[in-house]
């Protein structure tokens, strides 16, 4: 089966350096995060190896996200895989591309669907969620920065 990726962006007028401080604090994700409900208590996110297990509210359920950090370059790029009960494997890139005064912020995301019936979710249903979910988080972070 081919590998689904998933990408969307969007420029904010701050600079890049605001940008990724406010984005990569656990402590601002409930602001922008869509459907959060807490952060695990233990949850470490500042260099790789680092684990964070979110609870999110999704059809009416809280579920458990397991991420962990692989690969962090300051005012750069984020990269993480998760795990999700019910779900593949996605392996998420956060991406922070200075533009003049302000930054493009590159949501990506890539799983490998499951076989069977499950993997016709993965490649219809989960994919549109995945382009909501992005929608939703550039929504909120307008709310926190200007967008152009």
């Amino acid at each position: 089966m081919s590998v689904v990726r998933v990408e969307s962006s969007r420029r904010y007028d701050v600079p890049v350096e605001q940008g990724f401080a406010y984005v990569t604090s656990p402590a601002n994700w409930p602001a922008f995060w869509p459907g959060y409900v807490r952060l695990e208590e233990g949850s470490r996110w500042g260099a790789p190896g680092d684990t964070a297990r979110l609870v999110t509210k999704l059809l009416g359920r809280e579920r458990e996200l397991t991420m962990t950090l692989t690969e962090l370059v300051p005012d750069r790029l984020v990269r993480y895989t998760s795990r999700q009960e019910g779900l593949p494997d996605v392996v998420h890139e956060r991406h922070f591309e200075p533009d003049g005064d302000g930054f493009v912020y590159r949501l990506a995301v890539e799983y490998e669907p499951r076989s069977g019936i499950s993997g016709l979710f993965d490649r219809v249903l989960l994919a549109r969620g995945i382009r909501r979910a992005f929608e939703q988080t550039f929504s909120a972070l307008e709310r926190e920065m200007p967008a152009s």
